[in-house]
């Protein structure tokens, strides 16, 4: 009897314990996740084992790992913005864009000689020929040269066939720069033949204006036509002001694109904008190509230092780097995932849209799906136009290109993950008009503070990015003047009003030029003291994300190199 009533209560426990187990599975199975996100998909089998550790999560639950107190790394759904506003940078209205010449500034009329012709060929793709065409202008002012206008490089990485009035408006280019410099659109002929075969050279980096009439005028007194070739970045950054000034006017007024192109870049802005009232365009550059070139590595083990190795063989000359090392210094881009985590702590909800300018991903899709899952309103101009749109465009890669520069010049906040030409020059001019918010990485500091974010709570994690990326985040006097590239901190075009706070920023800012902008203004900022040591990359831009692009690199290696002309240069085209 005792052994029977012992058994009646242990088959009751029994039951009790299974029942209690059921509850909670089934409890378990309708809870919603801890993380206020989408839960990232789960890929293959066979994409799991080749994950790269440090640029994904290693399943979907590792935001969710338990710090000290047992509190969870939990990313918030909506944005916190701090008190302020994180759409605007602060204190634009104080600045303006001011790059009209001064009285001493000579017409060209006046200076102009009637027999020397400056030729430019550019190299590089649609950013890169940018700086080269801006620049070609203000060596032939120095030069008192009439400029040829320049063509474009049509054999390097990118095989791109547009010739300079496909892309620009080049009956614009000339008009608006008459006062300045002569340019025709071809060299004159007699008798049917052009009046003189041209000289072939090449100019150092960085020339300075004595230096091109130390090297460049004797032979155009000589030859009268000079072809420069390779041109890109061939011009001092230290100039007068006139001479920077000019440079405003190139490249924030001349060079326009043609009407096929902003009409297209319109569209997709309007497409942007009828989904929410503010957008980010952020410029992923996360291609193998500029992984490999860097040399930086992600924590993908064997396979990703075989795949990343073997496209970093095609430069004999490269230095040995130490990966882990270039990743710890901030010398690589921030993963996909690393970025959207940095916009989530400095204020942005995953309501946020979001514009991805980018060309082929490492790790395609897999390597995405944590930024998506953090900003899940995606987009690019392959999601946001048809085919048949696109159509027109989808051959040529600078044209796609100037597609991607319209709309992130044209974004509420653009976000560069390097600092490389489209970088570069959109910085400048987002300066310059308007001074729309830009952010730049502070790689240096965000790549620790991602590797141990499991460790922190959310709430900690997201303040010491805030702090991080002070002096990060485009506001006006970031950096002094003269720091950096030119064409990144245009700091002799950008004026500070003296008018108290609080005056309307209408009546602050003043329009000097028009080209069909209503308002010229910009600052001059963005750097921060850890500043990034970053190729000029500007490739792979017209490419769908998540797509592969062919085996091809092109780049400004000279910016890696001491010497001025080595074997690597020949890459560059």
């Amino acid at each position: 009897m005792v052994t029977a009533a012992r058994m009646s209560g242990m088959t009751a426990i029994s039951a009790a314990a299974l029942f209690i187990f059921m509850v909670l599975a089934f409890l378990t199975v309708l809870a919603p996740p801890l993380v206020d996100q989408p839960a990232f998909p789960n890929p293959p089998e066979h994409s799991r084992r080749a994950r790269r550790s440090s640029m994904l999560l290693e399943n979907p639950m590792e935001m969710k790992g338990k710090v000290s107190g047992g509190e969870i790394f939990r990313v918030p759904n909506g944005g916190d913005m701090q008190g302020s506003d994180i759409w605007e940078s602060k204190g634009s209205r104080y600045f303006y864009g001011c790059s009209n010449a001064s009285k001493e500034f000579e017409k060209a009329d006046a200076i102009i000689y009637p027999d020397r012709y400056l030729m430019i060929s550019t190299s590089g793709g649609l950013n890169q020929q940018r700086t080269g065409i801006t620049d070609a202008v203000v060596a032939a002012r120095i030069l008192n040269a009439t400029l040829v206008v320049p063509t474009l490089d049509q054999m390097s990485f990118w095989k791109d066939a547009s010739n300079f009035t496909e892309v620009f408006d080049v009956e614009w280019f000339i008009s608006s720069l008459s006062k300045d410099v002569k340019i025709v659109k071809e060299l004159p002929s007699k008798g049917g033949k052009v009046i003189a075969t041209p000289y072939r050279m090449r100019v150092p980096r960085k020339c300075t204006p004595r230096c091109y009439q130390n090297r460049v005028f004797p032979a155009l007194l000589k030859k009268r036509v000079v072809q420069l070739t390779k041109f890109d970045y061939r011009l001092s950054n230290k100039l007068e002001n006139d001479l920077q000034k000019l440079r405003c006017r190139v490249n924030y007024h001349a060079l326009r694109f043609t009407d096929p192109i902003r009409k297209m870049g319109e569209t997709l802005i309007k497409r942007m904008k009828s989904k929410s009232k503010h957008f980010i365009a952020l410029h992923l550059r996360f291609e193998p190509d500029m992984l490999a070139f860097s040399g930086c590595y992600y924590g993908g083990g064997d396979k990703e230092r075989l795949e990343l190795g073997t496209i970093r063989k095609r430069w004999k000359n490269l230095h040995e780097s130490n990966p882990d090392k270039e990743r710890r210094q901030g010398r690589c881009p921030l993963t996909p995932e690393e970025v959207g985590l940095m916009l989530r702590a400095l204020g942005f909800g995953n309501d946020v849209h979001i514009y991805v300018a980018s060309g082929e991903v490492y790790g395609g899709e897999e390597t995405l799906a944590p930024l998506k899952a953090l900003f899940p309103n995606f987009h690019s101009k392959d999601t946001l136009a048809s085919k048949e749109e696109l159509s027109p465009f989808l051959p040529f890669s600078s044209r796609m290109a100037a597609l991607d520069y319209i709309v992130c010049d044209e974004s509420d906040v653009f976000v560069t993950n390097n600092n490389g030409n489209m970088a570069k020059m959109l910085a400048g001019r987002r300066r310059y008009f308007g001074h729309k918010r830009t952010i730049r990485p502070n790689a240096k500091k965000l790549y620790s503070l991602c590797q141990n974010r499991t460790s922190l709570t959310w709430d900690v994690f997201a303040s010491k990015i805030r702090t991080f990326q002070k002096g990060f985040m485009g506001e006006p006097n970031e950096i002094r003047p003269g720091r950096g590239e030119f064409h990144e901190n245009p700091s002799t075009c950008i004026c500070e009003t003296k008018s108290e706070a609080g005056f309307s920023a209408q009546v602050q800012q003043r329009v000097e030029i028009k080209d069909g902008r209503d308002n010229l203004s910009r600052s001059e900022a963005l750097s921060g003291s850890d500043e990034q040591d970053w190729g000029d990359w500007d490739y792979g831009e017209t490419v769908p994300v998540g797509k592969a692009l062919p085996n091809r690199t092109a780049v400004d290696y000279d910016h890696f190199l001491k010497n001025e002309d080595t074997d690597l240069e020949e890459f560059s085209d």
